[in-house]
């Protein structure tokens, strides 16, 4: 099958769209599919490449003014038309409802091809400001998301969570649930490697907390630091992950004075962080914005338990005192609970880690591609005219 990737956010950029299409479209390719990525190029000039099998088409783009690292693809009608008529997908599948996004969807649907769109967003992923926005600009947010939506011929999110918040503002379109899926050969339990201890000055014989994320203010870093300075068992906070709070954050913890309890690793490479995983005994994360969690399924199937905010989509990874605890949102003292009494019990930890191996085992790649060739084979084998429509039943998590 032809498929043609669209996406706003593309490696080098760092993040979990980035990682999800990446790695959908490669494995697309592995599996024999004719997969070609439109994204923007790491540089201003446009380009063309190949990521494993997948070809990859770059738009000129220039620095996304508020969001470091990140890229925005010029205006590019005439790339957008040349890369749809050199691929002939039999499908379009869109990540991103911004520039890249919109301009394929539109053309797409002049040329009779289907549309698939993914949601990979939620309003505190594109404030400015670290706990900033309204309820005039969630709504604005979701007018738009979900307008985009209702104007493609599929749509997908990874979690329940994710999929009912846009039923819940006006989704109409035929919808499912499809997980973002992880590649449990990379991640998977092993010992630790003593020289990734040693490169990222874990302490050995002290319970290591990993944390792994963006340093942005919907990722709650700050609540995780706040909650080392309670923690009444030896524990190291190990802080992987780079971003513009970085600084604030490191403020924090040497004003509490928690330099010997809590590290900062910065960015990882995608190649060390199975390792990193192994290294740690507990993995948690404070986020509240979360549609799925990549790294909490790394983590997951990395054999770890975790503590997670009983926030957005945690909860369907995260099932209480079976593989991890949830805590409320923003309560540094509920996390310090938490966490106590993981790193109090080895036995513990050893339990529901095995759990989370199981619970995330759904989740793998395999299992993932598998619904998606259904899914391109359903839109490849209709017309736009005949697309399905929805049923009466909105609150189902399967197709629709």
């Amino acid at each position: 099958m032809r498929l043609l990737v669209v996406t706003d956010q593309y490696a080098p950029m760092v993040g979990g769209v980035p990682v999800v299409t990446r790695g959908l479209a490669t494995a697309l390719a592995e599996h024999g599919h004719q997969v070609t990525v439109l994204a923007p190029s790491p540089g201003p000039r446009p380009g063309a490449g190949h990521d494993g099998g997948a070809r990859v088409r770059y738009a000129a783009s220039f620095p996304w003014p508020w969001y470091s690292g990140m890229r925005v693809a010029r205006p590019p009608f005439r790339a957008v038309r040349d890369v749809l008529e050199t691929a002939s997908p039999d499908v379009v599948h869109i990540h991103s409802p911004l520039v890249l996004g919109v301009l394929a969807g539109r053309l797409a649907a002049r040329n009779g091809v289907p549309v698939v769109y993914t949601n990979h967003y939620l309003p505190a992923n594109v404030r400015t400001t670290p706990g900033g926005g309204s309820r005039a600009l969630d709504r604005a947010f979701y007018s738009w998301v979900v307008g985009f939506a209702n104007r493609c011929d599929y749509v997908t999110a990874p979690s329940q969570a994710a999929l009912g918040l846009l039923r819940e503002r006006g989704l109409t379109v035929p919808s499912q649930v499809v997980s973002n899926g992880l590649d449990g050969r990379v991640f998977a339990p092993g010992p630790a490697d003593p020289a990734a201890v040693r490169r990222y000055g874990l302490r050995p014989g002290q319970p290591v907390i990993l944390s792994v994320g963006r340093l942005s203010g919907e990722k709650r870093v700050d609540v995780l630091i706040e909650a080392a300075g309670r923690l009444r068992n030896p524990a190291q906070l190990a802080i992987a992950g780079a971003g513009p709070l970085g600084g604030k954050l490191r403020r924090q913890a040497a004003r509490l004075g928690l330099a010997g309890r809590v590290t900062f690793l910065g960015h990882i490479p995608d190649p060390d962080l199975p390792a990193l995983y192994r290294a740690a005994d507990v993995f948690a994360i404070a986020s509240e914005a979360e549609l799925q969690s990549l790294a909490t399924m790394e983590a997951m199937a990395s054999g770890l338990p975790v503590v997670a905010a009983d926030a957005c989509a945690l909860g369907e990874l995260i099932r209480p005192d079976i593989n991890g605890c949830l805590f409320t949102p923003g309560d540094a003292a509920d996390l310090a609970a938490r966490l106590d009494l993981l790193t109090a019990d080895s036995g513990l930890r050893h339990r529901m880690g095995a759990e989370s191996l199981r619970i995330i085992a759904g989740h793998e790649r395999e299992s993932t591609l598998e619904t998606w060739a259904a899914v391109y084979g359903l839109m490849a084998g209709m017309s736009r005219s005949a697309m399905p429509m929805p049923s009466a039943s909105p609150a189902s998590p399967e197709a629709v």
